[in-house]
């Protein structure tokens, strides 16, 4: 059978004229901007000439409230599927460029369909993000759509991984579904994320703000802690996407993507030496031992500028993926506070979710002190990191590196939170807090009666340190695991790791635990 030309030569035509979005000028402006098109996005996320596009011919059905109808092309959204990395992903894309990328009914439609088939094909969902909001000419249409996008993203919630892409304005109630998704990536350039712009803040306040003040990547990655990832550009978003997806499975009912060794390396590492101070009150910087300890260029750090005094990331150990959660020292001492809280037990239930492994690094004094943490409610914020370690069912490894102390040493995963193996280096001190605080709690009085009070305090200490703080205490206890060389730490994990892989672990039944929000 051949086609009638026309019918071919419509065809076309359909497609160039949504192709072409808001149109040819609008397109070129963007680009010279240096910024890319909805299809530009989606065409970088994907492997070549993978991408399928679903539902291009929808389209706005009916008149906008006071104005002509109009040809919405894609109606605003490009859906469709890929390939990343060799494994299929579902994406859309908003297009700016048709009528400011705002939503409708049939937009969100092609949004739910998109998610819906991830949940039934077990795909990772990306969504780049650039919207001006709901479409205000179809009214109570448009919010009923951000209801169905919303239900939808609690739905595949543990699922499959959601990713966003805020990549232009996102403002209002289109804010709540990045919120909903697991990580969310933000672009410097041309992008912002509010519920409440600078006007309406002023109206009701009175108060002058600017917009990078309550909407900027830089705020919400280092202040709000509502974005994951900073990207200079779409270029560099789209790189930290496929970079994440390297590290995750399509879905919960799969293994993360391991390339284990054939071999585990049980050299030891004397590089680590040199990391660690001399004197267990300075300071150290974990990132150091991190590098030691994950296969070269396999740790993706995740909220880098947010609550730097705990470091979360998936890393590769041997080839064998793992979520990492490790106290920083260099950053208030490496306490723990609300929002290092939030952060950690965020990740460890990701992780959970998606039969990540899990490897903890201690070096933590205790929760940060404070006026402002006890009625920010840190007992609920620190429940949380409890909570999210004790309900975790991958395989959990942790090592204490020097300080654990009180409650925090129970917070980063002790054995009796639930981790399967729990190492100690040989600096560890493991008690209800430090040993200088600890002898003036006890002997207060016969440090101030001596001739020398401080040589005295120093001197009860240390021996503290060696009765009641030791590592071999708490191994001897049954508490450790075992004492090891920090030039072993690597290889440690990656033993117990491999050997934890067909880990099963059954809990009691119930529909879900309620975690302190």
């Amino acid at each position: 059978m051949t086609l009638p030309v026309e019918l071919l030569e419509d065809l076309r035509r359909r497609q160039e004229d949504i192709r072409a979005g808001g149109g040819a000028d609008k397109l070129a402006l963007r680009r010279e901007k240096g910024l890319m098109t909805a299809r530009d996005r989606l065409e970088a996320l994907f492997q070549p000439d993978t991408f399928q596009e679903l539902g291009a011919h929808v389209r706005h059905s009916g008149r906008f409230f006071g104005m002509e109808t109009k040809v919405l092309p894609a109606d605003g959204v490009i859906t469709g599927t890929g390939y990343v990395g060799g494994r299929v992903v579902s994406g859309f894309s908003q297009d700016f460029t048709v009528v400011g990328g705002s939503l409708g009914k049939m937009h969100a439609k092609k949004i739910v369909t998109l998610m819906q088939e991830a949940a039934k094909l077990g795909t990772p969902v990306v969504a780049f993000k650039d919207s001006a909001g709901a479409r205000i000419q179809e009214g109570v249409d448009a919010l009923s759509g951000y209801g169905d996008v919303f239900y939808m993203n609690v739905l595949l919630s543990g699922v499959v991984p959601q990713v966003a892409v805020v990549c232009g304005p996102c403002a209002g109630g289109a804010s709540y579904s990045p919120a909903l998704m697991d990580f969310v990536v933000m672009t410097r350039k041309n992008a912002y994320m509010f519920i409440t712009g600078p006007e309406v803040i002023k109206a009701v306040t009175g108060k002058s703000v600017t917009l990078d003040e309550v909407g900027s990547a830089d705020m919400h990655a280092s202040v709000s802690g509502n974005v994951h990832f900073l990207a200079e550009d779409d270029a560099e978003a789209v790189a930290i996407v496929q970079k994440l997806l390297s590290f995750l499975p399509s879905n919960n009912s799969e293994d993360p993507p391991h390339r284990p060794t054939a071999d585990i390396s049980l050299a030891a590492d004397d590089g680590i030496y040199p990391l660690i101070p001399d004197d267990a009150q300075m300071p150290m910087d974990v990132r150091g031992i991190i590098d030691r300890i994950v296969d070269p260029g396999e740790f993706l750090e995740v909220h880098r500028s947010f609550a730097e005094n705990l470091i979360i990331g998936f890393a590769r150990i041997e080839g064998m993926v793992v979520g990492l959660i490790a106290n920083q020292p260099a950053v208030r001492a490496g306490a723990l506070d609300m929002d290092a809280a939030d952060k950690g037990a965020r990740f460890i239930r990701f992780c959970n979710c998606f039969n990540i492994p899990l490897v903890t690094l201690v070096d933590v004094p205790g929760f940060l002190p404070g006026i402002e943490q006890e009625r920010g409610g840190i007992i609920r914020h620190g429940a949380k990191l409890l909570f999210a370690y004790a309900s975790c069912t991958t395989p959990k490894v942790t090592v204490i590196l020097r300080k654990a102390y009180g409650g925090s040493y129970l917070a980063m995963c002790s054995q009796e939170m639930g981790a399967d193996f729990v190492f100690a280096w040989p600096t560890a001190e493991i008690a209800v807090m430090g040993a200088d605080g600890a002898v003036r709690v006890l002997y207060n009085k016969e440090i101030k009666a001596a001739a020398d009070p401080k040589a005295k305090a120093a001197e009860l200490a240390a021996a503290y340190r060696a009765e009641f703080a030791s590592p071999y205490m708490a191994a001897g206890a049954g508490y450790i695991t075992d004492v090891v060389d920090p030039a072993i730490t690597r290889s440690t994990i990656a033993l117990s790791l491999r050997k934890a892989l067909s880990k099963r672990e059954v809990r009691p039944p119930k529909k879900h635990g309620n975690i302190p929000l």
